[in-house]
C-alpha cells in the first residue's frame, strides 16, 4: 500500500509540472426558460419566473499531453448577496478549473457552484419532490438535501478517477472548512457496463466544529434501468444527523417516451423522519415535448403530511418553456 501510494504521488506530481499550453478555441453556449407555477397549502399564490445563462468553456493542450478547460457561467441574480444595489446584479455563477489526462483522469477545481462527489448523485429518481413540491419540510430540507453543501459555496476539490473498469466511473471530493463546520469529504461510484442499466453508490461525512452537535453521514443508493421507450428508476438517501432528526428518503419514477419528442413520467416519494407520527408523501405527473432546442413542460405534483403530521397538504403545478442556444 504504502508502494502504491508513492507511486500515484509521485506520477501525479510529474503530471502537474506548469508547462505551455497550445492555442485553445472558447465557446460560448445559452439557455432561457419561463415559468408559471402556484402552489397551494402551506404556501399558497401564483408565481412567474424566468431563468437565463451563458456558459463560456474552452481550454488546450498542454505539451506535455495534459489537457486543460475552463468553465465560467454568467446568470444574473443566481446566489445573489448583494444587499446594498439590490437583488439580481450580480452577474457571476459557477466556474472551474480541469486538467486531465487519460493515466490520471480528472482533477477539477471549482471555486463556486460545486458540491461533493456524494451530492453529484442523490438527485432522487423522481427529482427531489420533497424540495420542490411543498416548501414546509423545513426539517427534511435542514437534515436532508442540503446536508452536505458546505457553507463556502462549493469550493470544491474533485478527482474523477481514469477507468479501471469498464462502465465503471469514481469520484471523490474535498470541500474547504468554514466557520461552524469542519472539510466535506465525499465518494460516488456509478456503473454503466449494462446496456440500459445506471447503478450508483455514494456517501459523505461533515462534522460540526459547533460544541455538542455533532456531524452528518449521508448515503446515496440509485439505480436505473430503461427497456425500450420504458425507463425504471428508484433511489434511497439515508440521512444520519447525530444532533437532529435522521431521514430516509425513498423514491421511484417511471417514464415512458411515447415518440421521440413526447414523454410522460409518474413519480413518488416518502420522506421517514425517525419518531414522527406520519410520513412525508409526494407524488408527480409531468410530461414534456422537445423540437429542436425548445421544451415545453407541465406537471402536477400533490403532497400529504408535509410536516410529518395528518393536518399539512399541499398542491403544486407548474407549466414551463425552455430554450437551449
Amino acid at each position: 500500500m504504502n508502494n502504491f501510494k508513492k507511486v500515484g504521488l509521485t506520477a501525479l506530481a510529474s503530471s502537474l509540472v506548469a508547462t505551455s499550453v497550445y492555442a485553445g478555441e472558447m465557446s460560448v453556449a445559452g439557455s432561457a426558460s419561463f415559468t408559471m407555477e402556484n402552489y397551494s397549502g402551506t404556501d399558497g399564490g401564483k408565481s412567474l419566473s424566468m431563468g437565463n445563462q451563458l456558459t463560456f468553456t474552452g481550454g488546450g493542450e498542454m505539451d506535455n499531453g495534459m489537457n486543460v478547460s475552463l468553465s465560467f457561467v454568467l446568470d444574473q441574480g443566481d446566489n445573489e448577496t448583494d444587499t446594498t444595489t439590490g437583488a439580481g446584479t450580480a452577474p457571476f455563477d459557477s466556474h472551474s478549473l480541469a486538467i486531465s489526462s487519460d493515466a490520471m483522469g480528472t482533477i477539477t477545481f471549482a471555486g463556486e457552484g460545486a458540491s461533493s462527489a456524494q451530492n453529484t448523485i442523490d438527485t432522487t429518481a423522481a427529482g427531489d419532490l420533497w424540495d420542490h413540491t411543498a416548501w414546509g419540510i423545513t426539517s427534511a430540507t435542514s437534515d436532508g438535501g442540503s446536508a452536505l453543501t458546505n457553507a463556502s459555496a462549493g469550493k470544491t476539490l474533485r478527482w474523477t478517477l481514469p477507468a479501471m473498469v469498464d462502465g465503471l466511473a469514481a469520484d471523490i471530493s474535498y470541500n474547504g472548512s468554514s466557520a461552524g463546520e469542519e472539510a466535506t469529504i465525499g465518494y460516488a461510484f456509478t456503473y454503466t457496463g449494462v446496456e440500459g442499466l445506471s447503478i450508483s453508490y455514494g456517501a459523505g461525512a461533515k462534522g460540526d466544529t459547533t460544541a455538542g452537535t455533532g456531524g452528518t453521514e449521508v448515503t446515496t443508493m440509485k439505480a436505473s434501468f430503461a427497456f425500450g421507450p420504458v425507463t425504471a428508476a428508484m433511489s434511497i438517501n439515508d440521512y444520519d444527523n447525530t444532533s437532529k432528526s435522521n431521514h430516509e428518503q425513498t423514491s421511484y419514477n417511471v417514464s415512458y417516451a411515447v415518440t421521440e419528442d413526447l414523454s410522460v413520467s409518474y413519480g413518488s416519494e416518502t420522506v421517514e423522519e425517525v419518531g414522527a407520527s406520519f410520513d412525508a408523501e409526494y407524488d408527480k405527473v409531468a410530461v414534456s415535448y422537445t423540437t429542436g432546442g425548445l421544451t415545453l413542460s407541465a406537471s402536477k405534483s400533490t403532497a400529504e403530511n408535509v410536516n410529518y403530521d395528518s393536518a399539512t397538504e399541499a398542491d403544486h403545478w407548474d407549466i414551463g418553456l425552455s430554450f437551449a442556444f
